[in-house]
């Protein structure tokens, strides 16, 4: 039991998991249900959206005590929007896919940022339509192998630089199968104040798990680069390192395998330098090289601080809070007379 007296079972799903055994979907849920219940988030004040695929089953595996909304596909972040400007103290977390995101929904995913909602995004990033047979996504690396379709001849999108171009203030990439560092990204995007997003690779362990793919835990385990080692740092409580920087270090997963890491220096990356982080996205070690780690973050206005939103949540508001006055709306009309 935390702090605020919630147990960590409360921070679990209402249903068991109907994803495949293995999928790194599961272990995203995981790393959510750790990082809300250390982050010590009241659940009734999260509400959770999703659009379509094997991704947006995931806000029914975290925080069963918060309200959830499954929306249509592509269209989760306009749904996140109305919530968020109705009830402007809810935490908005969003669930969504690299089909849902990168394909169908990449206008509303580009325009949320360019309005800085409060709310994270994250994707979980497979390359493939899991829930289709394995078709591959616009994420998926060009040359890439899956048994069921050959090789990928499609040039791959990358969300993360699409993020960056489109101005998000905290862009980070982490790997399903790394605990430590997706629990330290989440805790870190629950304290920003604006879009936060977060690719997460995820493997698909029916369609999309050959060495040859870059999206499959084999190849994750193998070229998985880490950026930097994060940690959030509460009121009295000490600061916990288990990579000194520029070294590798073997860390077990939770499937028995293990990943190698590999702790950038501070020198060779600063997450607040726009032009680092373009050139750490655009120039990889190698072309199967997945970057993780916090890769951008600055401090902007976001879309209510920008038109001025009253302090009010719009749902607290009575008829007459709102009404026009006669006086109003007669030099309203006015204007079209």
């Amino acid at each position: 039991m935390n702090e605020k007296t919630f147990e960590k079972s409360d921070y679990e799903g209402s249903v068991p998991s109907t994803l495949c055994i293995g999928c790194g979907h599961d272990q995203i849920s995981r790393h959510l249900i750790q990082a809300f219940y250390e982050a010590q988030i009241n659940p009734f004040e999260v509400a959770k959206v999703s659009g379509i695929g094997c991704s947006s089953k995931t806000p029914n595996y975290f925080l069963k005590l918060s309200q959830g909304f499954n929306t249509v596909h592509g269209r989760m972040a306009p749904i996140a929007l109305g919530i968020k400007a109705a009830h402007k103290n809810l935490k908005i977390i969003g669930v969504s896919g690299d089909g849902d995101t990168g394909s169908i929904g990449l206008g509303s995913f580009l325009h949320t940022i360019k309005q800085n909602i409060p709310m994270i995004y994250l994707v979980e990033n497979n390359g493939v339509y899991g829930l289709t047979k394995g078709q591959f996504s616009a994420t998926a690396r060009e040359g890439g192998y899956v048994k069921s379709r050959g090789y990928n001849p499609r040039p791959a999108l990358d969300l993360c630089q699409l993020a960056l171009s489109a101005g998000c203030g905290f862009i980070a990439r982490s790997f399903s199968g790394d605990k430590k560092q997706m629990v330290s990204l989440l805790k870190l995007a629950f304290k920003y104040e604006g879009f936060a997003f977060i690719d997460v690779i995820s493997p698909c362990v029916a369609y999309g798990n050959e060495r040859d793919f870059p999206h499959s835990f084999p190849s994750m385990k193998e070229h998985n680069l880490i950026l930097n080692e994060l940690d959030i740092i509460e009121e009295q409580r000490p600061i916990q390192m288990n990579l000194k920087e520029g070294e590798d270090q073997k860390i077990l997963l939770p499937d028995g395998s293990s990943l190698v890491l590999k702790k950038l220096t501070d020198k060779e990356h600063d997450p607040e330098d726009y032009s680092q982080a373009l050139r750490v996205l655009n120039n990889p070690s190698d072309n199967k090289t997945m970057i993780t780690g916090l890769i951008y973050h600055s401090t902007k206005p976001t879309f209510f601080q920008k038109v001025n939103q009253i302090p009010q949540s719009l749902v607290s508001l009575k008829e007459e809070d709102i009404r026009l006055s006669e006086e109003n709306l007669t030099r309203i009309l006015k204007q079209f007379a």
